[in-house]
């Protein structure tokens, strides 16, 4: 079947990805910083690069909402 489908206009929302980074794994300018956490959450484009690193999961959610952004958890 090759039937063309209109999804409609497009939401302009651009999906993020959030997930948990070890600090351990982050370089040693970003673990000073990280005040004893050991994990923090990073929100990440459709390619992976890190656009932000937060302290909770909730934070990250709502940081990607307040950017017009959707986003989606990573395990």
């Amino acid at each position: 079947m090759h039937a063309k489908y209109d999804f409609g206009p497009e939401n302009g929302e651009r999906i993020v990805y959030v997930r948990e980074v070890p600090v351990a794994d982050l370089p040693e300018e970003i673990r000073s910083q990280a005040m004893g956490l050991d994990t923090l959450y990073a929100v990440c484009d459709e390619n992976g690069e890190r656009l932000a690193l937060v302290k909770d999961r909730r934070m990250a959610f709502i940081l990607a909402r307040q950017n017009d952004m959707a986003p989606v958890s990573v395990h």
